[in-house]
């Protein structure tokens, strides 16, 4: 699926993966995310961290209307604040997601997969 604008230039076609991607990105610079994590781990026989170019493994994209609602499926580091991480990938999700797409974001749901000690 994608997401179709049109401005007085013509007519953008934006590809669900795309925006997975941009998501992706945007949460793992949040502190306290070790990394995103298939929404399918048994399916997809993965147990660890995505990397850069699988994120959209762990990204739901859906356009509802003319909104956009992302769950994101994430692994956070042990010791941090869940509650503060998840708002902290909210706010930074929707906000890249707005400026870049300059469409709504209607909500931004964290799923947390797991719990991984970093840095011993």
């Amino acid at each position: 699926m994608s997401i179709g604008l049109e401005n007085e230039f013509g007519k953008i076609e934006i590809s669900n993966d795309v925006i997975a991607q941009a998501a992706g990105g945007a949460a793992v610079e949040c502190y306290g995310i070790v990394g995103m994590a298939s929404r399918h781990q048994i399916r997809d026989g993965l147990t660890d961290i995505l990397r850069k170019e699988n994120f959209t493994k762990g990204v739901i994209v859906r356009n509802v209307g003319d909104d956009l609602h992302i769950d994101m499926y994430v692994i956070v580091g042990y010791g941090t604040k869940i509650t503060e991480v998840a708002y902290q990938v909210q706010s930074k999700v929707k906000y890249t997601l707005s400026r870049l797409l300059g469409m709504a974001v209607g909500s931004v749901n964290i799923f947390v997969q797991g719990v991984r000690v970093t840095n011993l």
